[in-house]
């Protein structure tokens, strides 16, 4: 059960309960909801990151579901995420790999294995260990690398909300909850 309460778009200001409505009818929405001023902004700040950036999305899915394995607390972001992961064409292996923890696994190719470690790193450690940061500069462009940090960045801040809040799972919005969302 959440720690506190979801908020009611009939009771909330204007501001906020025009974003809800706008926005996919999740938990997560709804408690974010309390930061009244930062709520649309981080909207958008989350819509940019999956509908607009320049990072695959494959990779991005990866990321945030390695995020929420490394997260105490963040099941919730699991539960939205493996749908989005699955439509943006990551396979049932690799999900069933990194719910087992195995981010090393065959059914990674190079690239994702980069992505994984290097996410890996950045949860643990705060950076990348120079062999990573350099495999990963070579690999990708500057734009790919910062938008995979903010990704990691968002993901993690996010898990410790759910973790703190206690936020309840419920219906999965999967890609129509990010199609919702607003692209910038």
């Amino acid at each position: 059960m959440a720690r506190l309460p979801y908020v009611d778009p009939a009771t909330a200001p204007d501001s906020v309960r025009e974003a809800l409505e706008a926005a996919p009818q999740l938990n997560v929405f709804r408690m974010v909801a309390h930061a009244e001023t930062a709520f649309r902004p981080w909207l958008r700040f989350g819509g940019a990151l999956l509908r607009s950036a320049e990072l695959d999305a494959r990779l991005r899915e990866l990321a945030i579901l390695r995020v929420s394995k490394l997260t105490p607390g963040a099941e919730y972001e699991w539960v939205q995420h493996v749908p989005i992961a699955l439509a943006v064409d990551c396979t049932e292996d690799q999900v069933a790999a990194l719910e087992a923890g195995d981010d090393a696994a065959d059914c990674f190719s190079e690239e994702e294995q980069l992505v994984l470690r290097f996410t890996n790193e950045v949860v643990r450690d705060a950076t990348p260990t120079d062999a990573v940061w350099n495999a990963a500069v070579t690999r990708w462009s500057p734009r790919e690398i910062i938008e995979l940090l903010l990704t990691i960045g968002q993901y993690m801040m996010l898990g410790r909300v759910m973790a703190t809040t206690r936020i309840d799972i419920d219906g999965i919005g999967g890609t129509a909850a990010v199609s919702l969302l607003p692209k910038q």
